[in-house]
């Protein structure tokens, strides 16, 4: 609700009052909601460039002028994993299924299970993917700088993967 001052003059005298406007609904400056049905977004097999394994990817929204970080599920067949990689404005991994596998580079590989959350700060060089005896499948919401959200790296070797 907004108030409005009005000045008015009557007979020599000012008189001040005040008018009541209706508020201006939030649909009319807003967009319309939107919904993308399921499976209408084309899934991929991850680029043997970036990932060791079979993995899909499908995509699940872009980045754009509202939210500047896209969304992707990801599914890793057991052992496949994707290569090194930093993210300029970061990345969140919300395990969906499964049993994964994530490192920082120079730290211990670490297992990640259905429920847990990793957040992977700007600019840390790390790999996510599936244990050996597991699929997992992760909800990617990444960060976008000038419309960049990946930087790619050398893959991981078996050696590295197998590190405990």
């Amino acid at each position: 609700m907004k108030l409005v001052p009005r000045m008015m003059a009557m007979s020599g005298v000012l008189l001040v009052t005040t008018t009541v406007m209706a508020p201006a609904f939030a649909a009319e400056q807003a967009e319309a909601q939107q919904i993308i049905p399921a499976g209408t977004q084309r899934p991929t097999v991850g680029s043997p460039d970036f990932f060791t394994g079979r993995v899909q990817v499908e995509p699940v929204w872009p980045a754009d002028k509202h939210i500047n970080a896209s969304g992707g599920l990801v599914t890793f067949e057991p052992s496949a994993r994707s290569a090194w990689h930093t993210h300029p404005a970061g990345q969140r991994l919300v395990v969906l299924s499964g049993v994964g596998l994530t490192q920082e580079w120079g730290k211990p590989v670490r297992e990640i299970r259905a429920g847990d959350v990793v957040w992977c700060p700007p600019g840390v060089k790390h790999w996510h993917g599936a244990s050996p005896d597991t699929a997992m499948s992760h909800l990617a919401a990444t960060g976008n700088v000038e419309g960049k959200n990946v930087t790619w790296m050398g893959k991981v070797t078996d050696a590295q993967y197998q590190a405990k």
